[in-house]
Order: structure tokens, then sequence, then C-alpha cells
């Protein structure tokens, strides 16, 4: 089935600015509770948030083979479950539907006004119940700093990271959407010169500036993915800010790995960007350094030139761009990483999601964390209103934004922006 939806010269009777993030050839998917306190799955064009409950419920999707509730749902994970044929179908539909030549929605006051929300009168939700969260850890760039901070420079990948996609298993329960606070977590540290731990706050609290891409059920208990087959089950991508607890990290993780300095939250965006609709900006990754073992080894175009920024907001002040990177500099795809994940014959499921890691590129100014932009806060950061950061001060926020642009066409993922609050305080 081709992708209709992605035609360039398509134009919707929706305003979008020129700018926007959601065009009509973008089309993501997520959930969001309606101004009648109804919640739903939707997508979006421009500032137009749109039911597709509501849609599907009028009979604008009669002739595709949906149930009567799959958009009346609290999450996305059944709609995934149906699959790449489907998500293609409803996709190009909603681009039908929407398109400037199409009257039959747009001269419908009534469904309109049960279809369509402003931004302002909805609130997103997560959109997705994630049953299992892996993290990996795929930047050559990313790698190699954090061994030369804390290794040799001259060996600091570990003799496994050029052979796989290195990985561990994250806490899906405390993955949240954009615009939720998150509290500094507190742990056991280490301090210099200590020869016993103490317990207390984390004082070096950090972002990591990562992507996750969201799985559709795939494989049986014993039955690997192929790396060629693997995007087939791959529904789509999010800005994901991986949150971390340096200090809290570097005492616990050997020999098993994060553990606290992980788990305390993981932000984001709400609206899941199709593989479908980021199909014009695929790109090579980089080449191997090393020969890869076979189930490894992929043919064609297999990452995205998508462009990223993370700013740095402190409270009642002006908001700094601290890092600029892109998706491309990961040094392990996707395909990889499923096919790996899944040699020993793990089971994927609708609704798992995978961090990429964090992304980071070969220039200062390109790393993914405070971690590498400060070198482990030896060259603090200032911020526009005058005051300078070594990591993340209490009632910062930080933002994520994520686009990739060719021919005049913006496909963005919008933001994940959170706060990050004092210690949790039980008696407040």
């Amino acid at each position: 089935m081709p992708i209709t939806a992605n035609n360039p010269d398509r134009k919707s009777w929706l305003h979008v600015d020129k700018n926007s993030d959601f065009p009509i050839q973008n089309l993501p998917f997520g959930v969001f509770l309606t101004r009648d306190d109804i919640i739903t799955i939707g997508t979006r064009i421009g500032d137009t948030a749109i039911d597709l409950g509501a849609l599907h419920q009028l009979g604008y999707f009669n002739d595709i083979p949906l149930t009567d509730d799959i958009f009346l749902q609290d999450s996305l994970n059944d709609f995934i479950a149906d699959g790449r044929k489907t998500w293609r179908a409803v996709r190009n539909r909603i681009a039908d539907i929407f398109d400037n030549e199409n009257d039959s929605l747009k001269n419908n006051v009534k469904h309109k006004e049960a279809v369509l929300f402003r931004l302002d009168e909805i609130e997103m939700q997560l959109p997705l119940q994630i049953g299992d969260y892996t993290d990996f850890y795929s930047s050559i760039e990313h790698a190699t700093n954090v061994g030369s901070m804390f290794r040799d420079p001259d060996n600091a990948l570990l003799p496994n990271w050029l052979h796989i996609p290195v990985g561990y298993h994250g806490r899906s329960s405390s993955i949240i959407p954009s615009g939720i606070p998150v509290h500094r977590p507190q742990g056991q540290t280490l301090p210099k010169k200590a020869k016993n731990p103490v317990f207390g706050p984390s004082q070096l609290v950090d972002f990591e500036l990562e992507m996750a891409f969201i799985t559709t059920d795939a494989n049986d208990l014993g039955e690997p993915i192929p790396v060629e087959e693997a995007e087939e089950y791959i529904f789509g991508l999010v800005l994901f800010n991986d949150w971390s607890a340096r200090d809290i990290q570097k005492w616990e993780y050997v020999p098993l790995g994060p553990f606290l300095a992980k788990n305390f939250a993981s932000s984001i965006s709400p609206w899941i960007v199709t593989l479908d609709a980021l199909e014009p900006y695929r790109v090579s990754g980089p080449k191997p350094v090393k020969k890869q073992l076979e189930y490894l080894q992929q043919k064609g175009k297999k990452s995205f030139d998508i462009n990223l920024e993370v700013a740095i907001r402190p409270k009642k002040a002006k908001e700094t761009i601290v890092s600029r990177s892109n998706f491309k500099h990961m040094y392990w795809s996707m395909s990889q990483q499923l096919a790996h994940h899944t040699i020993n014959g793990c089971p994927i499921n609708s609704g798992d999601m995978m961090g990429s890691g964090t992304i980071s590129g070969k220039t200062q100014n390109s790393f993914g964390s405070m971690l590498e932009l400060t070198w482990n806060g030896e060259k603090p950061i200032k911020m526009a209103d005058g005051s300078t950061r070594k990591f993340i001060n209490d009632y910062d926020t930080v933002i994520m934004r994520g686009f990739c642009e060719k021919d005049g066409i913006r496909i963005g993922f919008g933001e994940v922006s959170t706060q990050l609050l004092p210690v949790f305080d039980a008696k407040k």
C-alpha cells in the first residue's frame, strides 16, 4: 500500500503555520482528554487536535477493518497491535479527509464540532501502556566521551561496544508525558575521598537527549526478528528525556548497571510520529568501524535526519539552548537494536518502548547531556540570565525539540518539557 499521506503537494483545509511541526504530511498519533472529559485517541494538524474516536463513529473509516472501539480507548496499544497495513490505511484516510480538495467534513459544521478541538481544549496523556522499556547506549560519540572522562581516553570504548548494541532494561512505571514535573531523586552516593556512602538528594541531576521507538506485537518466545524485517514492527518515535542522577549512578552501576539513578523518571513527547511520516527523511548512518556479525548487518538507509535541540529554562527566566544534535549520529540503528534485542528469542509486545541512548554529535555544542556539555562540571554553561549550570538546578525546565525538514516540508515532534522540583516532601 503506497503512503499517499506523504504527498508534499497536499494542503489541508485546516490552518497550519509555516513553521508548524504538524502539517498534513505528519499526522502523528496520541491520546488526549477532551473538553467534555472524554478520553480519546487522536491526531493533530497545525494547532488543531482531531478526535479519531468521533471521526470513526461518524463513519469516516467505514471501509477500513477496525473494531468499533479502536479509538475509544486510553492507549494506542490495540491500534498499534493491528499492524502496519492498518496504520497506513488510517493515516492515508485522515490525509484524504483533511485535504483541501475534500469537502465531506470541511462543509459539515455539526461533524466538525464533534471532531475538532483547539489545543487549549484538550489535555495530552501518556499515549501508551508501556509494558516494557529498554534503553540502549548507541551513540559512539557519547560512549567515547563518557569513556574518556572516567576511564582511558585511548581506550574509551569497552571491548564489546563496536560489536553489540549495548542496552539495559529500564522501569516503565516512571515514564511520564511532557508537562509532568519530576522531583529530585534521593539515594546513596560516595563523596570524593570518602570510604563509606552517604544518603541524600542527588547533586548531579542530568538530562539525556534521546529518542525512543514504539513496537508492535512482533514475535513469539524463542523467535528472533531479522534485522531487515525489524522496521515492520516499529510504529513510530517520540522525543525522550531519560533523566539521570550521575552521582547515584557512579556509586551503584557496578556490576549490574543503572538502577535508582535512572528509574526515578523518564519523559516523552505525547505525539508519536510514525515511521511512515519519516520515510522522506531517511539517511545512511555511520559506517561500521569493525565488521559486524551477520545478524546485525543491514542494507540501505536505516537512519533518519532528525534535528534535535535541548534548552534549559530557569524559573522566571528565558530559555537557553544548550545543545543541537541529530538522530542520524546514532551508530547502531533501530533495526539493529531490535534484531539484537530478540536474537535470544525475547518477545516484543505492542507498546514496548526502546530508548536510543544519549544522542551526541562530534562537536561540543552537540553533546546530549550536561555530563558531556560541562565535562563533568569542569566547564559550566552560562545561561541567558547570567547564571551558570554544571547540572540541572531545582525549578529548571528542560525542553527537548525535534524536527525533519526537506523540500519545504517540516515534520516535527513538538516538544517534551519537564520541570525539576526539589526532593519530594511528604509533609507538604
